[in-house]
């Protein structure tokens, strides 16, 4: 379970006021108007924005006294981050060790990886020989292998059309429900939350409200999203 107890959490002059408890295993999408702080929301349980107030625990464990890297998190951002020097396995491999110095059994698992998300015979290749939607399996992959509990994405698949969108959100679905990880999904279109998430986590006038059930929300909006969604 993850608890925000109280917190504030600032970004430059903008502060961002949370109090609210995720279930262990949910699928949250958080959603709200251009910089209304959904990024600086899940920034903040990953570690890289620190608390100003409150308290975060994730099951008992304190978050916030855990460096970023510690923290059972593993986070996939807009641009999918790949290196374009290095190959597809080893950019999934640095998920595992940053040295990329494997051993046998943890070649196997960025193997098994690429398998999971179809790019099994495409482990040699550099990112610029892939499509979008390949490159952004493969950050998909590079999340996996890190076999984390808790999985923030920050509009990773913005940049695809919609067919394709669609097709990695139920690859992340799919992935979620295997591992039993529980998600945090930054998204600007409503029909991604309606997709996969079972809960929203509202982020509106310097607020991130407690989760809500998603049809619930996006059926009877309240007026900070009406206005946002027209």
């Amino acid at each position: 379970m993850l608890r925000l107890e109280n917190c504030l959490i600032e970004n430059g002059g903008f502060s961002l006021h949370a109090d609210l408890t995720i279930a262990t295993g949910s699928r949250v999408a958080v959603i709200g108007p251009s910089g209304a702080g959904k990024s600086t929301l899940i920034e903040a349980v990953a570690g890289f924005r620190p608390l100003r107030r409150g308290a975060m625990f994730w099951s008992e464990a304190a978050l916030a006294q855990i460096e970023p890297g510690k923290r059972p998190v593993a986070m996939l951002f807009q641009d999918g981050n790949l290196f374009p020097h290095l190959t597809v396995a080893q950019n999934v491999g640095l998920g595992i060790r940053a040295n990329l110095r494997l051993d046998a059994s943890q070649r196997a698992q960025v193997q098994a990886a690429l398998v999971r998300v179809g790019l099994d015979s495409m482990a040699d290749r550099k990112p610029a020989a892939l499509s979008g939607g390949q490159q952004s399996r493969v950050a998909l992959a590079r999340v996996l292998v890190q076999g984390r509990d808790l999985l923030l994405l920050d509009e990773p698949f913005a940049a695809l059309g919609p067919a394709l969108k669609a097709e990695m959100l139920d690859l992340v679905a799919e992935l979620v429900g295997e591992s039993g990880a529980t998600l945090l999904m930054v998204s600007h279109d409503p029909n991604d939350a309606r997709r996969i998430a079972d809960q929203v986590v509202l982020v509106a006038d310097g607020q991130a409200h407690p989760p809500m059930d998603t049809a619930s929300l996006l059926d009877n909006p309240p007026p900070a999203l009406k206005a946002y969604l027209g």
